[in-house]
């Protein structure tokens, strides 16, 4: 709020132009990547004083690196004189991102054209255990996860940043977005330049460096829905002479909540089963407590107002005739032998509270963000030149989590009516004091919130300048990270619950617990009643069982680097060229979850043990650039690229890494390349330390449940039989057995069991053409294939796969193999310990296709750009001994992605017209009924999953529009709008996660049809 009141008079200054401003704004494009050497910003110039796009293979600004003398590129330490590389650089500027409609990095960042489909974790997974915790964002390519991509901050790694004891990449709202000048990305492994973590590619921001003056910049995204409103203000600055250089900037971010009440697919969730193959959607489905088929147990309900005893007669809440039950709601009818309630089964129990609505679709975020640069030329020690910056960020953001509670009342309770009293619904849990439960009440309690606060410093300082010969320079580094964070949660008390529980009748009629001389503050149970099974709890007994929770996460890098590089001799095609260094690199992690999380007393929500470990490692690399030839007929360039690194970290010992690219250009502009490298990634701190953290999944995990099977016993199918006869070997009998309870599942970390580094290979080839052209025209074409392979793949075994391993041994053993991380104790309750082991393999493989065309047109230009991405093979595997299972072109991993732009630039005004495309889905049922250890087809699987569910998805295409306009010399507008059709994601059947009945991808837009405003004025 500071920074609020600091620009306030700023913003006045900017709210009269912006009502003077006449023009009409309607959407922006998707960004697109440039291919000029010769390209310059796009500033809203006027046409006749534009410089025109000469496409080559890359782009940037040809003329700033004169200015600076030479640059660095991302993927390489070797200075260059021109922004040239072998490899494809995907280059986006500060003006695209605003002509877009983003309002931060982040989204543009996350955006289908750097993501090329891969899914992200962004604000749409309120509610989930994710990395780096609630409201973090991070940034994966290639759909192989946000580890395995480098975040770079002006060529420096941008350390992890979250909560919680799963912090393991960048978070993406630390980024600086008032002072990003571009964003360099490149989709390849670059280990052998940069060191771990550069396995999928790299992600460079770039911040202003040129910057003088005052620039105040604002921006608004409202949604057509009038919530989710985001908005930004930043003041950026720049000053300096000869000698010193300053910049820095200020900001201030805040983003509302959308609600699943906001938003129309999510108003009427429901399982969206079909009767047969082609069917309508959800014509298969059930309906519910209120005779519509919304929020019932199949998708978004959740069991409320019901009460489990023991299975008895009673009078159905729907037919009104006598049957056997084991659910009750309350009635004031007489319920037949089960006075005051009737019984209901799955769908006809109460499973809506309309206060569930409260959920977050996208979670809030408010950020406040500093950034300063500065150098200073001392004129000594090789004029050297001292440099620093210092990047500080807070972020605030916050979650709902709609909770039910549960209350198991002990048999012989005298809060239980009489004849209820003495039965036995389920074993003793650990609420239950040891005692067996007579009664348990599903009750709606109502939303609980979360928060989350981080802030995240990095400080930098370095010396640079000439070596001792003639053309080198060396570079020398220190930086250091930090990360402090701390989550709140409303939790439920285990010891509290069953204390409450316990409980004597005293003379008066009043209760008291059983530890009240001990625990004087302690609150009795209600009584179970319709009140209390409703929901109509006392404000002191709500009290009582909810504590806010509070951990804290601590995360510290330190860096230190030093390197050299500069011209060995002269070759046909220029100077040889080496570069070489050594890093040194420290890494700790502290979370400390609040103590009642450490002890296990969470009721119905993850619990963990601290996290803390450090690790460092000791990197010597180098690096050789070879202008073989130039200038000579059918070789207008021919260059080679070789890179090596020496990497040797404290917990998993040393390895080298290299890689080799090339390019001939037989004429300019037009030639081919290619590339080969191996890269590597060391476990994360959260992947060697991770302490024991819980976590639930679904009761009918369990192999052993009667509902994973047929009626019949002869229709069982081979996986079948064989779990029945592992489960009848512990004397479960699958037919009959029914799991009650939640299976507790425990993750830890991988450092005691020797968790080492991942390997891969990546290689690519592609063609370039980019001809200079004289004329009005101009066009650049480059086509590249990806080969990307991660072998000894660091992977976290799920619940759900040990249990299922485990119960379909043909050699079970209860305490072998994969049954040896499983519990079932003498309740037939569930426990899972699992952990961080080296086993997986991915493999990723493809086309990138980048084409940009220019043109003269009716007194300004136009540019349509193009990017589009073919995957022939996004496989994985799990364990060595399955095969490579492909999901390319399936539900949420489309193989066909695209981005599409035009732009029209006259006099002081900029059109923009964009296109986000990812094709359908296709091959689902028959991904999810392939053997994953032998690779055959179910047949009848995959037609029962037809009959049963719409899992496959149309092409998704996301329109925006928007204008630029020079309203005066030193004040820019920008208006349009984003998802210009207000496309909603499609609906698919709730056998996979989804947001009511959309799908849980970040590749849809939940938002819908947004309008934005973007103002930017200098001093």
């Amino acid at each position: 709020m500071q920074i609020r009141k600091q620009l306030g008079s700023y913003l006045m200054k900017l709210r009269r132009y912006m009502f003077a401003a006449s023009a009409v704004g309607l959407a922006v494009g998707a960004l697109s990547p440039a291919y000029a050497q010769n390209q310059t910003k796009q500033e809203p110039v006027a046409a006749e004083e534009e410089q025109e796009e000469s496409s080559t293979v890359e782009n940037t600004s040809e003329a700033a690196a004169a200015e600076e003398g030479t640059i660095l590129v991302t993927g390489s330490r070797i200075r260059r004189d021109t922004f040239s590389s072998i490899e494809p650089i995907t280059l986006i500027t500060s003006e695209e991102i605003t002509q877009s409609g983003f309002n931060s990095a982040t989204d543009a960042l996350q955006s289908l054209e750097v993501t090329a489909g891969a899914g992200q974790i962004n604000n749409f997974f309120a509610g989930f255990v994710t990395a780096g915790g609630t409201g973090a964002n991070t940034l994966g390519l290639r759909n192989l996860g946000p580890a395995r991509t480098l975040v770079l901050l002006n060529g420096r790694r941008v350390a992890p940043a979250g909560t919680r004891g799963s912090v393991l990449a960048a978070d993406l709202n630390v980024l600086p977005t008032a002072i990003v000048d571009s964003v360099e990305i490149l989709k390849a492994g670059a280990s052998s330049v940069y060191g771990s973590d550069a396995v999928a590619g790299v992600v460079n921001i770039i911040t202003d460096k040129k910057l003088r003056g005052l620039t105040i910049d604002a921006q608004v995204n409202v949604p057509e829905i009038g919530v989710g409103v985001d908005r930004r203000v930043s003041a950026s600055f720049g000053f300096g002479n000869d000698r010193l250089d300053l910049i820095g900037s200020l900001e201030y971010r805040k983003r509302t909540a959308i609600r699943l009440r906001d938003v129309d697919f999510a108003d009427c969730p429901v399982g969206g089963f079909l009767t047969g193959e082609g069917t309508e959607f959800g014509s298969g489905d059930r309906v519910g407590f209120d005779g519509t088929p919304c929020f019932t147990l199949d998708n978004g309900g959740v069991t409320i107002n019901t009460v489990g005893l023991p299975t008895r007669s009673g009078i159905s809440r729907v037919t009104g005739l006598p049957g056997l039950f084991n659910r009750f709601v309350p009635s004031p009818t007489t319920g037949g032998n089960t006075p005051g309630f009737l019984g209901v089964d799955f769908y006809s129990r109460d499973t809506f509270d309309p206060a569930s609505q409260e959920e977050e679709v996208i979670t809030p975020v408010e950020i406040y963000t500093g950034f300063l640069a500065g150098s200073y030329d001392l004129d000594l020690l090789g004029n050297a030149e001292l440099y620093g910056e210092v990047l500080a960020t807070r972020r605030k953001s916050s979650s709902i989590l709609y909770r039910q509670l549960t209350l198991d009342y002990l048999r012989g309770s005298p809060l239980i009516p009489t004849l209820y009293r003495n039965g036995a619904f389920a074993a003793p849990t650990n609420i239950s004091s040891g005692q067996v439960v007579a009664a348990r009440s599903f009750i709606g309690f109502g939303n609980t919130d979360s928060k989350q606060e981080v802030d995240y410093v990095r400080a930098g300082v370095g010396l640079r300048g000439d070596f001792f010969a003639p053309g080198w320079r060396y570079d020398a580094y220190a930086g250091k990270s930090w990360t402090d964070g701390t989550y709140e949660i409303e939790s439920f008390l285990i010891d509290r619950l069953a204390t409450s529980l316990n409980v004597v009748q005293n003379a008066n009629g009043t209760f008291s617990c059983v530890a009240q001389a001990s625990i004087p503050n302690c609150v009795a149970a209600p009584e179970l009643n319709a009140a209390s099974i409703g929901g109509n709890l006392s404000p002191a007994y709500r009290d009582y069982i909810l504590d806010n929770t509070i951990g804290t996460t601590l995360f510290r890098e330190t860096t230190f680097s030093f390197g050299v590089d500069g011209p060995l001799f002269a070759l046909p095609g220029g100077d040889a060229q080496m570069a070489l260094g050594l890093e040194y690199r420290k890494q700790r992690i502290d979370d400390t979850p609040d103590q009642q999380a450490i002890n296990g007393n969470l009721y119905g929500l993850t619990a963990s043990v601290p996290t803390r470990g450090s690790d460092s490692v000791k990197e010597f690399y180098g690096e050789l650039y070879l202008p073989l030839i130039a200038d000579r007929p059918f070789m207008e360039n021919v260059n080679i690229n070789a890179s090596a690194r020496y990497t040797d970290y404290e917990s998993y010992g040393s390895d080298v890494t290299y890689k080799v690219a090339g390019e001939w250009q037989f004429f300019e502009g037009i030639g081919i390349r290619g590339s080969y490298g191996t890269s590597y990634r060391a476990p994360a701190l959260a992947e060697q330390f991770l302490g024991a953290t819980s976590g639930f999944i679904g009761a009918g995990s369990d192999p052993c449940d009667a509902d994973n099977f047929p009626l019949d016993p002869n229709a069982y199918n081979t996986t079948q039989r064989t779990r029945a006869a592992n489960c009848a070997a512990i004397g479960i009998n699958v037919a009959t057995f029914q799991q009650n309870n939640g299976i507790t599942v425990f993750n830890r970390g991988g450092a005691e069991t020797g968790l080492e580094a991942e390997t891969s290979t990546n290689w690519s080839v592609g063609a370039v053409v980019a001809p200079r052209m004289s004329g009005p025209v101009s066009i650049s074409l480059a086509l590249d294939y990806f080969n990307i392979k991660v072998e000894n793949g660091v992977s976290s075994l799920g619940g759900g796969t040990i249990l299922s391993r485990c119960y379909s041994a043909t050699d079970f053993s209860p305490t072998e193999g994969f049954c040896r991380f499983v519990q079932r104790n003498a309740n037939n309750a569930l426990t899972v310990t699992s952990g961080f082991v080296n086993l997986s393999t991915d493999v990723v493989k493809g086309f990138e296709f980048t084409g940009r065309l220019g043109a003269d047109l009716f007194g300004g230009r136009f540019t349509f750009n193009a990017s589009l991405t073919k995957y022939t093979e996004q496989s994985d595997r799990l364990f060595p001994e399955e095969i490579l299972l492909d999901s390319n072109g399936t539900l949420n991993t489309p193989d066909w992605v695209g981005s599409f732009d035009a732009t029209y630039r006259k006099g002081a005004f900029l059109f923009r017209y964009g296109l986000e495309w990812f094709d359908g889905s296709s091959g689902t049922y028959k991904l999810f009924s392939t053997s994953r250890q032998t690779g055959l087809v179910d047949t009848a699987l995959e037609q029962s999953y037809r009959d049963l569910y719409l899992l496959e998805t149309p092409a998704y295409f996301l329109h925006s529009a928007s204008m630029q306009v020079m309203a005066a010399e030193d004040f820019v507008v920008t208006i349009g709008a984003r998802n210009l059709f207000d496309k909603k994601p499609p609906r698919v059947s709730a056998a996979v996660n989804t947001v009511g009945n959309a799908p849980l991808y970040s590749g849809y837009d939940y938002t819908g049809r947004q309008f934005f405003v973007n103002t930017t004025f200098k001093f």
